[in-house]
């Protein structure tokens, strides 16, 4: 038995046999004495069919995954007609070069500029290679491994995966993935994430030694892929495939209710969650409705959007997020200024209670129209940190119903809530929730801020780690502060979705957990085999732990 680390996308395992996927074209050395002129043709014309080839792909992805997701194709048609890329061709045609040998020629500077960036611009790379090996597939007329057809049972392993490949992957048939290299927030995972596969990315070169045909179970929870598994491993990768679906809202052994509900940022995840019994959405990431295009959408695109969640979820609670851009989430039409640390300055509330003052009026005002239909509707406002911030939002929302009344359009208040994600929010969550219905930590980034590690520094991640006995606290004050003023609090950062943490979470006093709609069947199977009085005996003694280390044995025990 083997085990090789990487990063873990998705909460869950998978077991299978390894198919290695190789998609590299060898075009050889180029001919001598070509026509510019046919080369030229020949490119505008691959041009005009992978264009054709990407609204269909964009298409069939909006069905599978959902429609913001399936926007890297329009992203991918954006690149296709860039004239700085189509001069960048025309212009090795020129200098000789047949017009496959010149599409590999205009990519490579692109590309490589990009690899040389941060963050998610690193990412578009791979946006990038998968435009350049479309043409060069219709270029040179090779064809691919039919990814859509791949064994059932099949641990695809690749050096990367673009989009277009993960999108065709079939959960049916694919049992996980890995990739050598990738991060967390490649398209490949996000896509993962949506269609619920096991995926591992990132893993390095050692993935190489693990070859085709091999029994491979991968960890997507742990970021572990084991070759040749032993028997408990095998049992518990095939397990997570097959757990009980619970429809209805789910109560401790000993009758405390606790809701669970999903993150989502798209309408196709919808349907999704509603199958692995989501009890509503405890997390609306509204700011996919604005990345990949030209232009913000406007009151009735949102408007729309809003009323189609609550009406998946008519008995439940839907929870959205006001826009959350900034940090890891630029926006390509917003002049979002150059920083060194954006993840400390201006995003979420900042923004828009300053330079996005409009977008967010626009948005309250779909809101609160949406709040009138069916279904309970909850908003938040993000990375609030000062009491000053929550009042002055609060008067926008006054001002924009004020507004929808004199128009004479229907209208309700939602429910208003808080996100607590800065160690600023935990030591003024008494004053926040006295002026708000709910508080709702999100784990990712209050690790972040109160460790003083960089979410995507893979340096210092084990710092950023919610088990750290300072987040821990931060977590109990907060529910502390929510409770002593009659609001209600939730979770909707990763630690929520951790079924080994369930116990903890309720011992804690949470009243919503909200995760990745994967993991839901889990959570719930553990919160109806818990007993409250012994899971706040497990979070006493956790929070007057010393260390991580410490905590993590009480939790094993």
């Amino acid at each position: 038995m083997r085990t090789v680390t990487g990063t873990g996308v998705t909460p869950l395992s998978g077991l299978g046999r390894v198919v290695w996927y190789t998609d590299e074209l060898e075009l050889g050395d180029p001919p001598e004495g070509i026509d510019p002129n046919l080369e030229r043709e020949r490119f505008e014309d691959a041009r005009e069919t992978a264009e054709a080839d990407l609204e269909s792909e964009r298409e069939r992805a909006r069905e599978r995954v959902g429609k913001e997701e399936a926007e890297v194709f329009g992203a991918h048609i954006q690149f296709l007609n860039d004239p700085q890329f189509a001069e960048g061709v025309e212009n090795a045609i020129s200098e000789g070069l047949p017009a496959e040998h010149a599409v590999r020629e205009g990519f490579s500077s692109p590309i490589a500029q990009f690899e040389g960036m941060e963050g998610r611009m690193a990412e578009r790379a791979d946006d990038l290679r998968d435009v350049r090996d479309r043409l060069l597939r219709l270029l040179t007329g090779a064809t691919g491994t039919e990814l859509a057809d791949l064994p059932e049972g099949t641990i695809l392993l690749a050096e990367r995966l673009t989009p277009s490949d993960t999108a065709k992957l079939d959960p049916d048939r694919v049992a996980g993935f890995a990739t050598v290299l990738g991060g967390r927030t490649s398209h490949a995972a996000i896509f993962a994430r949506s269609l619920g596969l096991p995926a591992v990315v990132g893993v390095g070169e050692v993935l190489h030694d693990i070859s085709d045909g091999t029994e491979l179970a991968v960890d997507g929870e742990a970021g572990e892929v084991i070759a040749d598994p032993d028997e408990e491993i095998r049992k518990r990768a095939a397990a997570t495939r097959d757990v009980e679906i619970r429809a209805e809202p789910v109560t401790t052994a000993d009758g405390r209710g606790v809701e669970v509900a999903a993150n989502l940022g798209t309408l196709g995840e919808l349907a999704g969650a509603r199958e692995r019994g989501a009890d509503g959405i405890g997390l609306f990431r509204t700011e996919f409705l604005f990345l990949d295009r030209e232009a913000p959408p406007d009151e009735a695109e949102q408007y729309e959007t809003y009323r189609e969640a609550l009406s998946a979820f008519p008995d439940g609670q839907v929870v959205v997020r006001t826009l959350d851009i900034g940090g890891d989430k630029p926006i390509p039409y917003l002049s979002l200024p150059e920083s060194e640390n954006p993840f400390l300055g201006e995003r979420g509330i900042r923004r828009s209670l300053g330079d996005d003052s409009e977008l967010f009026e626009t948005q309250l005002r779909a809101l609160l129209c949406a709040a009138a239909d069916e279904g309970t509707l909850s908003v938040m406002f993000p990375l609030v940190s000062t009491v000053e911030e929550l009042e002055a939002a609060l008067e926008v929302v006054e001002e924009v119903a004020s507004d929808l009344e004199a128009e004479g359009l229907s209208y309700e208040l939602p429910e208003l809530g808080v996100m607590i994600e800065t160690p600023g929010a935990v030591f003024m969550a008494t004053e926040l929730a006295s002026r708000v219905d709910f508080l709702s930590i999100g784990t990712n980034d209050l690790a972040q801020y109160v460790m003083a590690a960089a979410r995507d520094d893979e340096r210092v991640s084990g710092l950023h780690d919610p088990l750290h006995p300072p987040v821990l606290r931060a977590i109990s004050r907060t529910v502390a502060a929510a409770h002593a003023n009659d609001a209600w609090v939730g979770m909707c950062g990763e630690m929520a979705g951790d079924p080994d943490l369930t116990e903890l979470l309720v011992g804690l006093g949470l009243d919503e957990l909200s995760m990745s709609a994967v993991t839901i069947p889990e959570v719930k199977g553990r919160i109806v085999d818990i007993e409250t009085s012994e899971a706040e005996r497990t979070a006493s003694q956790a929070l007057d732990a010393a260390t991580k280390d410490d905590i993590n044995e009480i939790i094993d025990q």
